[in-house]
């Protein structure tokens, strides 16, 4: 008998702990704060409505109406598709390699956080430990092992069982944790410069440049290409209300980005840190923030715990894509096919891990361009699979499945779709449109890095 949820709460917990991941800790509070604040909030909700809403429904009507992997919903609706559902399946596997390797890096940075609580009372060292982490490939490998070992405890004991029960615990501990952060930061003195950054509306920086943020942190944000969403739609029951779900989720990753922003911009304001974007802010500008904070030691601890959480409750999801192919197309059990792909995904990170790290032969070995095998790893997933998967899917619910299907499958848990007619033409026209053009813009922004512009 095929595993489910046992209770919607559960459900969107974990859906929307996969949504919410490292990204959104440090990628959405700098992308405002850098493209008009509010301004760029204001856009990012426009698209959050017209594309991210839409498209998820989309996802999520498709795994409940086929209950079947990524894989198997496309085959099951049209065979000629099911290279959409292969494109998931193959994208978690790259995907999960390189996460794996950053889900290490957070290990080590809790570890060393809970260390420091104990024995001193100034997490300044947290900040030099990021080199330090890179220059010893045997912890490298060790952490990204030990971050594989959880995620492959919590899928290995199945959805009820796993991923849901641990997402409760997860999901509001998370919660919890950022809101503590926020607080304290919004204490420091100088601190409402960050909030400043973040929410000042400034439409005089909003251009194509600004829109396209918006519109594309709204899709990676919400991780829909990857297939995820199907996989999780799959396990829903048929008198699940997915209007409500694709509505609550992407407001809880929204509200958590949102809060992201307060729990980092504030205190890297207020001690005069440049907001630097990318893993930098997390790695090494917090940590020294936390050093110059008074009780500096415990919210680095509990800030670390935070982005592991978020990290956790990621991978998970990203590990039950092929894990729930396997079972569902290959009729295997899920105590050896978890095990044997962690295993695979393990065996694919190693080289992403060590080609940043210190050995020069990994780090020279540059596999596109310039392009070490981790960036290869992300690049790949982000600028191609990701976009293209939502771009297909989007165009397979509206034009293969049929929006009258799809209606159908969404009513039949006794809701009326008031807007069915919006979704419709959404769904059809104008989330194509606009997925296209992400699509479009990653392919290009792919091109210039192989091309070392």
């Amino acid at each position: 008998m095929r595993d489910k949820w046992s209770s919607k709460l559960g459900f969107i917990l974990a859906a929307a702990g996969s949504a919410v991941g490292l990204g959104n800790l440090w990628k959405f509070p700098y992308e405002a704060g850098s493209n008009g604040g509010s301004a760029f909030v204001l856009l990012y909700f426009i698209f959050l409505i017209l594309i991210g809403i839409p498209l998820m429904l989309a996802a999520l009507t498709l795994g409940r109406k086929t209950k079947k992997s990524v894989f198997g919903a496309y085959q099951s609706v049209d065979q000629r598709f099911s290279f959409v559902g292969a494109l998931g399946v193959i994208g978690s596997f790259f995907l999960l390699a390189f996460y794996s390797a950053v889900g290490g890096w957070v290990l080590y940075y809790l570890k060393e956080a809970l260390l420091n609580a104990f024995t001193t009372t100034n997490p300044d060292v947290l900040g030099l430990k990021f080199s330090e982490l890179l220059n010893s490939p045997l912890e490298l490998i060790m952490y990204q092992g030990f971050f594989m070992v959880l995620t492959t405890v919590i899928v290995l004991r199945g959805i009820s069982a796993g991923i849901e029960k641990v997402s409760k615990i997860m999901m509001p501990a998370l919660f919890i944790m950022i809101v503590i952060i926020a607080i304290r930061n919004l204490t420091l003195p100088g601190s409402f410069e960050g909030v400043k950054f973040l929410f000042a509306f400034d439409v005089s920086k909003i251009n194509l440049d600004v829109i396209m943020n918006a519109l594309g942190q709204v899709f990676f944000s919400l991780s829909i290409g990857i297939g995820t969403l199907v996989t999780y739609g799959s396990y829903l029951d048929k008198d699940d209300d997915l209007l409500s779900s694709s509505i609550i989720i992407p407001s809880i990753d929204t509200g958590i980005a949102l809060l992201a922003g307060l729990a980092t911009l504030p205190a890297v304001f207020a001690f005069g840190f440049e907001p630097t974007g990318g893993p930098g802010l997390m790695f090494i500008t917090l940590p020294a923030v936390f050093a110059s904070m008074p009780f500096g030691y415990l919210f680095s601890v509990i800030f670390f715990f935070l982005v592991f959480f978020a990290a956790l409750t990621s991978s998970i999801s990203m590990l039950e894509i092929p894990v729930s192919y396997f079972i569902d197309e290959k009729n295997t059990r899920r105590l050896p096919t978890t095990i044997v792909l962690a295993i695979v995904i393990m065996l694919l990170g190693i080289p992403a891990a060590l080609s940043i790290g210190p050995t020069e032969a990994w780090k020279s070995f540059a596999v596109i361009g310039s392009i070490n095998i981790f960036d290869v790893y992300d690049q790949f997933t982000s600028n191609v699979l990701l976009p293209t998967g939502g771009f297909l899917l989007s165009i397979f619910v509206g034009h293969v499945l049929g929006t009258d299907q799809a209606i159908e499958e969404i009513e039949s848990s006794g809701v009326t779709f008031r807007l069915k007619g919006i979704w419709s033409i959404l769904i059809q026209y104008i989330v194509p449109a606009f997925v296209g053009l992400i699509m479009l813009n990653s392919y290009y922004e792919l091109l210039l890095t192989i091309i070392g512009k």
